[in-house]
């Protein structure tokens, strides 16, 4: 939902001489720039993960990250045992103190003032984009063009509900594949509002509502009309609108993020450093030309990343047990990267802004609403066929037919067993319900496109299988 009445202003302030600390640095300062346009956070979800005790709050309202974290190799050994990858992420110093793959996924309601502060463990530069969203130049995080830090904090201020992600926009070929990124899900305005503590879940728990227009699609119940709200921050109304008008519930969450990794890209940069080595010059940091230089010896080769083949495959960081050409179902309590399983295949809360009971494969009663956001992390293209029908409502980041845009499009039907075509970094949400028990799997077939279109031609290089159980 769009929020053209904002009441919240922002004042703009000059950066008049600040220039050569926004863009082009290569050795970013040691003290963090001034946020020209810096006001207070209202981000409840903080405050809220502190009070179910899983971890500190170093700075009210505010969202930690660190660039970056490299797991080490006993955490990041394949399914087959043949390969130790290389994987940077983030850190949360609060929360996920060693960092995870896929990053700790953010949650935040629409309309609050968002803040994440920001460090750089090296080499820099580095930066964080938030993909989707919509801020000032400065805070959006894509190299070359806004910030590249360094240490700095990070403000915006999200107008729509719906499914986003975050990653590294600095050497984004080779950061973006070694894991660093995570999901950013912008939620109602009063997500995180203080419900009947009585209540064994209340902010923390389902069902959740996201943003939708299932008007189509009596299927779904609890569907919500109306007129969305135009105020901010957490109230429940500002007597304009509904803070709930075009929204949805769901029983059940699962997040599918697909992707692959070449094992020979981590053989030839075991770590960060290897790839920007010292004294090293690039042609504008686009990372195949790496200058030679006198007793530099850890460099990549002349055009090394314009080879990409993928040879290990993973859902939400859970291994693809299959060889190139193979098929295999995933096992989310089985071992992955960032070491262990996920108990009874949940991510832990503190790694999902302390909601409890996201899932990764699907584990749901008959007539309860799922909500399945995906995103294609993968260099590849993929194709996504279901074994049920479902609901396809949003497509990245905007649900259809929702205002402002309901006039341009609209969510629509997608029938079991037909594939879905997602590139690089595009997501989609859908809704699931059954009256009767499912026992079946998602197919994700990861395609061989070479940057090429999808085409039936194209080979496949593994399928993996997502559990789908409705009891």
């Amino acid at each position: 939902m769009a929020l053209p009445k904002s009441g919240t202003r922002i004042r703009r302030k000059k950066i008049s001489g600040m220039q050569a600390m926004w863009t082009k640095m290569w050795d970013p300062p040691k003290d963090s720039p001034e946020t020209p346009e810096l006001v207070a956070a209202t981000n409840p979800v903080p405050e809220f993960m502190a009070s179910l005790a899983l971890g500190s709050v170093s700075t009210p309202q505010t969202v930690e990250r660190i660039l970056l974290n490299n797991l080490p190799n006993d955490q990041t050994v394949t399914w087959d045992g043949l390969k130790d990858l290389s994987f940077m992420v983030f850190d949360d110093s609060d929360f996920a103190p060693t960092g995870a793959f896929p990053g700790a996924t953010i949650r935040v309601p629409r309309g609050v003032i968002f803040h994440c502060q920001t460090q750089g463990k090296g080499p820099p530069p580095h930066t964080i984009h938030w993909h989707g969203i919509e801020p000032t130049p400065m805070n959006d995080g894509v190299g070359h063009c806004s910030m590249e830090i360094g240490d700095y904090l990070y403000q915006w201020q999200p107008n729509f509900i719906g499914t986003y992600f975050y990653h590294c926009h600095r050497n984004t070929v080779q950061h973006f594949e070694f894991g660093l990124y995570g999901m950013l899900l912008v939620e109602p305005p009063d997500a995180y509002d203080q419900r009947d503590p009585a209540q064994p879940f209340y902010a923390g728990g389902y069902p959740r509502r996201t943003a939708a227009n299932t008007s189509a699609f009596p299927q779904f119940p609890g569907f919500i009309s109306g007129h969305p709200t135009l105020g901010v921050g957490n109230a429940a109304d500002d007597g304009v609108g509904d803070p709930h008008a075009f929204t949805v519930p769901y029983d059940a969450e699962a997040l599918w993020v697909l992707d692959d990794r070449d094992s020979v890209w981590s053989d030839l940069a075991s770590n960060a450093k290897a790839f920007y080595p010292g004294g090293a010059v690039t042609n504008d940091g686009h990372l195949a030309a790496v200058v030679d230089r006198p007793g530099v010896n850890d460099q990549f080769p002349h055009g090394f990343f314009h080879d990409f083949n993928a040879d290990y495959w993973y859902v939400t960081g859970v291994p693809v047990p299959a060889a190139r050409g193979g098929t295999a179902t995933i096992n989310p309590s089985g071992p992955r990267p960032t070491g262990g399983g996920l108990p009874g295949g949940l991510i832990p809360p503190n790694l999902n802004s302390g909601v409890t009971g996201m899932q990764v494969a699907v584990d749901a009663r008959v007539n309860e609403t799922i909500l399945v956001r995906c995103l294609n992390a993968a260099y590849n293209s993929i194709t996504v066929t279901l074994p049920m029908d479902a609901v396809v409502i949003a497509f990245d980041g905007r649900a259809l037919g929702v205002p402002p845009f309901a006039r341009y499009n609209h969510a629509f039907l997608l029938r079991a067993g037909t594939p879905y075509h997602l590139s690089t970094a595009r997501r989609f949400d859908l809704l699931l319900r059954s009256a009767t028990p499912v026992s079946g799997t998602a197919t994700v077939q990861f395609f061989d496109t070479r940057g090429q279109r999808v085409a039936a031609t194209d080979p496949v290089l593994v399928t993996a299988r997502i559990p789908i159980e409705i009891r």
